[in-house]
């Protein structure tokens, strides 16, 4: 039932379409803006997005008349306005803080670790890999989330003002061109 080749390469596959780590900077940024992230929480509810489009994900898409490109292209485009404001310097996206605290399922939980792409890739490895494998891979992949989810605050003091600047920009410009090429690649695939 369970084969490690298979683990390793579905962990692999999601980890590079995740990026987790590529995304610090956007992370830090959300953490300055509405003061805590919910590490758990953004996990959890990640997790559960994934596991849930494994088995009902293409139905749930069809049931509201959504192909799996149109909702790419919409990540796509949340991406490209989270590219831009790491940029720019500007705020796009409004934070909105509940009276318990930091909420912010949107963009963290989706789309930046359970997005469009995360969410296409695992309908896609469902016709290669075994699902009991592919489960393992998004466990291994949700505590790896959870660690630098959890350990963003460390990071962000070790990297110093500038050199998360730098990372910002960088990974701004990194996030434009990933929601450029989802949006290419899902608009032709939608005709």
């Amino acid at each position: 039932m369970f084969n490690i080749k298979e683990i390793i390469s579905v962990t692999l596959i999601l980890f590079s379409v995740i990026d987790v780590v590529g995304s610090l900077p956007v992370l830090i940024d959300l953490r300055k803006k509405v003061g805590k992230i919910e590490s758990e929480q953004a996990t959890v509810i990640s997790g559960v997005l994934m596991v849930s489009f494994l088995f009902v994900g293409e139905r749930i898409l069809n049931l509201f008349g959504v192909d799996v490109a149109s909702f790419a292209i919409a990540g796509a485009l949340i991406i490209f306005l989270i590219g831009l404001e790491m940029i720019l310097g500007r705020t796009i996206f409004k934070s909105e803080v509940s009276a318990g605290g930091a909420t912010h399922i949107v963009p963290i939980a989706f789309p930046l670790i359970a997005g469009a792409g995360t969410l296409t890739t695992i309908i896609s490895l469902r016709a290669e890999y075994q699902t009991a494998n592919i489960i393992v891979g998004i466990v291994i992949n949700l505590i790896l989330i959870y660690a630098v989810l959890k350990s963003s605050e460390w990071l962000e003091t070790r990297l110093g003002p500038g050199g998360l600047d730098v990372l910002r920009k960088i990974f701004g410009i990194i996030l434009l061109a990933i929601s450029i090429k989802l949006f290419k690649t899902n608009l032709i695939a939608g005709f």
